[in-house]
């Protein structure tokens, strides 16, 4: 792993956009290149401190998950090279953490497919037996299986707000019916695809969000990272019945480690409010936290 990257700065490309983890550039008129950092964000704040070699584990699951899908939905790769399009000094913040991607019309909708209770989805299961308009069973528990996966969408928020979950007949409302089923089924494919393949490797995909944009010809194109830790809650086969026992989730590959840590860590004796600035991690949090996404790359991609 290289060293860790906090933020690139690419003087051959005009900078687009520094999302809560990747910096896009432009590159011509019709291509964007995506350097996901080290940055980590939880409760919608981004860290002060990298999580080294994120980044190049992020770009791989979803460069390892592009390739497993691409027969359900085109995607946004290019096939380009992404040190082929920076400078000769600016390859080492390129290299093994981009990738050369198409620039696409984005569908303003973050696309979730849950399998499981967790979350904004068990919050909102608790208060009307529903998730987003979709009725559910009585008598669930935290973390457990549905029936069968559920399609939940959600309004893409500004940077530093929190997506908002709507239900199905709103985001018809919002980009009408046909884009609207057309994402909802092939959103669902590909989850059911990938949960299926995850569990052979002893992983549980309990929910993700899936991005879409349209190409120049009007066709979705899956796009941005899919099916990462970061995007997904990935459990590990072997600590789920316990933990869904107990009615809690069971310990995930992402950034749990330090989600747990800023809900106990007390400044002044008070919690921190959840607002920039973040408390400084701990370098056994960061360590923890860097173990636990490479953890979920080698167990997929394990033979």
């Amino acid at each position: 792993m290289s060293t860790a990257l906090l933020e690139s700065s690419l003087h051959s490309l005009p900078l687009l956009a520094r999302g809560k983890v990747r910096d896009n550039y432009a590159v011509g008129e019709d291509r964007i290149l995506m350097i996901a950092s080290d940055r980590l964000s939880a409760f919608d704040v981004i860290m002060g401190e990298p999580i080294p070699g994120k980044g190049e584990l992020l770009t791989q699951v979803a460069l390892f998950w592009f390739d497993k899908l691409g027969h359900i939905v085109p995607n946004h790769l290019t096939g380009d090279e992404p040190a082929s399009v920076v400078a000769p000094d600016e390859v080492d913040q390129v290299r093994g953490r981009s990738m050369l991607v198409k620039r696409l019309k984005p569908v303003p909708i973050e696309a979730v497919v849950r399998g499981y209770l967790a979350g904004s989805g068990w919050k909102e299961y608790q208060e009307s037996q529903s998730v987003c308009g979709v009725a559910l069973p009585s008598g669930l528990r935290n973390a457990a299986k549905l029936p069968e996966p559920i399609f939940t969408p959600a309004t893409k928020a500004e940077m530093g707000d929190h997506d908002e979950n709507i239900s199905f007949d709103r985001m018809v409302d919002q980009i009408g019916a046909p884009l609207a089923a057309k994402i909802r089924d092939v959103s669902i494919h590909l989850y059911q695809a990938a949960a299926n393949f995850a569990l052979t490797k002893g992983i549980i995909i309990a929910d993700t969000k899936f991005e879409f944009g349209l190409d120049e010809h009007g066709v979705l194109t899956l796009m941005d990272e899919v099916l990462t830790p970061d995007s997904s809650r990935y459990w590990p086969v072997e600590s789920y019945e316990a933990a869904l026992q107990a009615g809690q989730n069971p310990p995930s590959f992402d950034k749990q480690f330090v989600r747990d840590w800023l809900e106990a860590v007390r400044i002044d004796g008070q919690p921190w409010n959840k607002e920039a600035p973040s408390p400084a991690l701990p370098a056994e949090v960061i360590d923890a936290t860097a173990a636990k996404y490479r953890e979920a790359l080698v167990r997929l991609t394990a033979i």
